[in-house]
């Protein structure tokens, strides 16, 4: 498809301390290495970050009510299930 450019939400763990972090972007590599070079106040502090988990969207808006979903209670009890399946 031309022209075709996938959003994503997207789920951080830090390496060294017990955070995460729901955030939605066009450009995976480029917010990933935004968070890792401290472009980002909140994520600064924790780095450095692994993604652990995504989902693609072809629309930004529809990335951005995901994650708002994601930050909020019945969110995050959906991601606890999904990580809790994986340990």
């Amino acid at each position: 498809m031309v022209g075709y450019m996938s959003c994503h939400v997207y789920v951080l763990k830090s390496n060294r301390h017990d955070k995460s972090y729901v955030g939605s972007t066009n450009d995976l590599e480029r917010r990933l290495s935004e968070h890792n070079n401290g472009k980002s106040a909140y994520t600064s502090k924790y780095k450095p970050w692994s993604i652990i988990y995504t989902e693609e969207f072809s629309v930004l808006k529809e990335a951005r009510e995901r994650e708002r979903y994601l930050k909020g209670r019945s969110g995050r009890r959906f991601l606890k299930k999904i990580f809790d399946n994986k340990k």
